[in-house]
């Protein structure tokens, strides 16, 4: 089968940067389905794994996690799915990735895919929601129709994590929700997801939020730049709050938080897969859950551009506009050339 990965971590000009290879079609077993995969999205946690994370000595790696596709066979332990079925999931990052035309993955982390979308559209939303979701309702603890009377702060808020963080809070809590976002086109688009406000995140945080006349927010969910931001979050963050961080910053002076008595969470969305936690299940009826509410047409897929085909320069492309940083929304890529 095809697939595409790297074998050396090498800045994206390289020529063997990412490569295509040429590897057996799996077979599944235990609760493993084995999915055909039919779209794509790519994540910054794709682009850090090719320049940061070497592949296994004399191996090559494939890479790729969200993913939208069709089962095509199962393992003899797998009751949730059938060979037929339409599914999307975000993978784990211990095992191959999706991009390759066939792809294992526990039966445990996949959803069924939203009846309503295409696959290019149900590709752009498993690990954003997942990793929303889980920082909400899972890490600071929130119920459905909870938080009244709270604000929350959404630091990077126009990416793929963000789009659905905001619509996720906005739907399913009673949360004052406050987007950082610096371009017209960004702004719009974090206001159209969702915001209540908008504050530029290219001026310490706590100085837009006073200036805005806007009040501490109990709930800090930081996506990127979080090194950079800490100090002025810190300052920001009302007594008891909660401050969620899914980004790689080097170091934090998480001190900063002492006096105020202030909760600091990590979010990895691939934590249960990896360890094979209790409640590794829970991503699936996650997954189920957004898929519900996709039909009923309260959560909307953030695709914002389906690139091309799943090949080389059409991955290339990818990572490299992530890599710029000026991403908004989701980038998925379709089919097979």
């Amino acid at each position: 089968m095809r697939a595409f990965g790297h074998r050396q971590n090498l800045p994206l000009t390289a020529p063997e940067a990412l490569l295509e290879l040429d590897l057996p079609r799996p077979e599944p077993q235990g609760r493993d389905l084995l999915v055909e995969i039919r779209a794509v999205s790519v994540n910054p946690v794709d682009v850090k794994l090719r320049g940061g994370r070497p592949a296994p000595e004399g191996q090559a790696r494939v890479l790729g996690y969200d993913a939208a596709g069709v089962v095509v066979a199962t393992g003899p332990e797998a009751t949730l799915f059938r060979p037929g079925d339409a599914v999307f999931y975000a993978g784990d990052i211990n095992r191959p990735g999706s991009n390759a035309e066939f792809q294992l993955v526990d039966e445990r982390i996949v959803g069924p895919k939203p009846a309503s979308l295409d696959f290019a559209a149900a590709a752009a939303l498993p690990l954003t929601t997942l990793t929303a979701w889980e920082m909400l309702f899972d890490r600071f603890g929130l119920a459905e129709g909870g938080g009244e009377g709270q604000h929350l702060l959404l630091v990077g808020a126009a990416g793929g994590v963000g789009s659905i963080a905001l619509q996720l809070a906005r739907q399913r809590t009673k949360l004052t929700i406050t987007a950082t976002a610096s371009r017209p086109e960004t702004v719009e688009w974090v206001k159209a997801q969702g915001a209540h406000a908008v504050v530029d995140h290219r001026q310490p945080l706590d100085q837009a939020l006073r200036e805005a006349g806007l009040p501490q927010p109990e709930l800090i969910f930081a996506i990127n730049g979080t090194e950079g931001h800490f100090p002025a979050l810190a300052a920001a963050l009302a007594p008891q709050g909660r401050i969620g961080v899914i980004d790689d910053p080097k170091s934090l002076d998480i001190g900063l938080l002492k006096t105020k008595s202030a909760s600091f969470h990590w979010e990895f969305m691939f934590t249960r897969a990896a360890y094979a936690t209790p409640d590794m299940q829970r991503q699936h009826a996650i997954l189920a859950e957004a898929a519900r509410l996709v039909d009923a047409g309260t959560l909307r897929s953030t695709l914002s551009e389906v690139l091309g085909p799943i090949d080389l320069p059409t991955l290339r492309e990818a990572h490299r506009r992530l890599e710029s940083g000026t991403a908004r929304g989701k980038l998925v890529l379709q089919g097979f050339a």
